[in-house]
């Protein structure tokens, strides 16, 4: 059984003794925590939480703690029901509430779930908020209302038409496009909350034909829910079998996005950021943020419509806080999360497909002719375990003098920019590995360039 405690939220398994997964106790103190933190600190003085959840098996559960505790800590809560994490952001928004809880594991099996926290802007608190939270929940003082002070809940079962209508009306999704275009598509929700929102948005946007795999929100995943090539051969072949035009798969709370070639190849979950941000950027000029690990094929589409490119650390909070900072017109992650903020500062698949479908229906071109437009990178991903004792900070100080004479960027790791390729190091927070992620223009040479630095770093930690 496993807990992870970390700024962004608390995740874990489902079961065990408290303290060592997700036991109702420990829903209930970090449930609080948050609480009693947001009480103290958000300038919205309503009072009121948004809670929203996927469609895991524990859902339903863990749902009914966390309103609970809310109440009993004199906060109301507006509830959403079975909802994406960009819906339950958006609903932080319209509600003007002091928070929000998405009750999700994102891409984790089904034993996992979690606790996702929002701030009042419906984004995901920063690394100092997050840590107070923690610092709450370890000191465990907790205080609890009288019966007359009790919060109230309101359960409200439209946003997700809200959020759709929200995409629907972003100025760049063209729906009358993308309904002339005819469009079969197929799409992989994974049995959870994007097979319900997903076919409502199609419909919408003027799609007549959907392929619906995986569509019911049973929370008993068909497959490993990542949407990574490897589990998803069933959507794939579903595509050439029914001739079908693009795939698009999400994961269990719709903020990742992976799209699929008529072929039944994969576009690549990198490029899902870099084809929206080609649209969006030829029409709206301007920069664009990706983390350290993202391919640089972002940075060579924002540089070809004469926009600066910068590189966030790790972590959707600070992809968000340096697009804020650069005023950034598209950004996101490399696994397929767009953040638009022309919607808002958060990844939302939903916002993806319409912009991808409105590419598509413009260029007038097969999703795989799309694709080769754009340049080509392949990314390694690697590991290399370390023993305990072994000084992890001081094995990356010492590849990062080594070097020295390159364009090295150490806000998160090492990462090392060489005139044709990258490497980036970074530490794992929870055990003691470093990931190395290196890309070029063949997987050959990528692989290589992570090998090479495997060996340097086992020379330097003398193993």
């Amino acid at each position: 059984m496993t807990l992870i405690k970390s700024i962004s939220g608390i995740r874990g398994t489902i079961g065990s003794s408290a303290g060592e997964g997700l036991s109702p106790l420990d829903i209930v103190k970090f449930t609080t925590a948050y609480g009693t933190w947001i009480k103290k600190n958000s300038s919205v003085k309503n009072q009121t939480v948004v809670v929203g959840r996927d469609a895991r098996i524990s859902g339903e559960m863990v749902d009914y703690l966390v309103t609970g505790t809310l109440m009993g800590i004199g906060m109301n809560v507006v509830n959403i029901g079975l909802a994406s994490t960009p819906t339950t952001e958006i609903a932080v928004q319209k509600e003007g509430a002091c928070g929000g809880l998405i009750l999700t594991a994102s891409h984790n099996p089904k034993q996992w779930n979690a606790l996702k926290l929002l701030n009042e802007h419906g984004e995901f608190l920063s690394d100092k908020d997050g840590k107070e939270v923690l610092a709450i929940a370890e000191k465990g003082d907790f205080s609890f209302v009288e019966v007359d002070e009790l919060g109230k809940v309101t359960r409200k079962d439209n946003y997700n038409e809200i959020h759709i209508n929200d995409v629907l009306n972003l100025k760049l999704v063209d729906v009358d496009a993308i309904k002339k275009a005819n469009f079969k598509v197929a799409i992989d929700c994974v049995n959870s909350v994007g097979g319900i929102i997903l076919p409502e948005l199609l419909e919408k946007l003027g799609v007549k034909n959907v392929i619906k795999l995986n569509c019911e929100p049973t929370g008993n995943f068909a497959h490993n829910p990542e949407p990574l090539p490897a589990h998803l051969t069933d959507i794939s072949n579903l595509i050439k079998k029914e001739k079908a035009d693009v795939g698009f798969v999400v994961d269990p709370d719709v903020d990742r996005l992976a799209m699929i070639c008529e072929d039944g190849e994969m576009f690549g979950e990198e490029y899902t950021l870099v084809s929206v941000a080609d649209y969006v950027l030829s029409s709206t000029p301007g920069n664009t943020v990706s983390n350290l690990s993202s391919t640089r094929a972002l940075r060579d589409v924002t540089r070809k419509h004469g926009g600066v490119y910068n590189a966030a650390a790790v972590g959707e909070v600070n992809v968000v806080t340096k697009m804020k900072e650069t005023n950034t017109v598209i950004g996101g992650e490399g696994n397929g999360g767009v953040i638009y903020p022309e919607s808002h500062y958060g990844r939302d698949a939903l916002v993806g497909i319409s912009l991808f479908l409105s590419l598509l229906a413009k260029k007038k071109m097969k999703v795989s002719e799309l694709r080769k437009t754009y340049p080509e990178y392949y990314i390694s991903k690697n590991k290399i375990q370390l023993t305990p004792e072994i000084d992890v900070d001081g094995v990356l100080k010492a590849m990062k003098e080594k070097y020295k004479n390159e364009e090295v960027n150490d806000i998160d790791g090492v990462k090392v920019d060489f005139a044709d390729k990258w490497v980036h190091l970074r530490k794992s927070n929870t055990e003691p590995i470093i990931r190395i992620y290196s890309e070029a223009s063949s997987m050959k040479e990528a692989d290589a360039l992570a090998n090479k630095i495997i060996d340097e770093i086992k020379e330097i930690a003398g193993i």
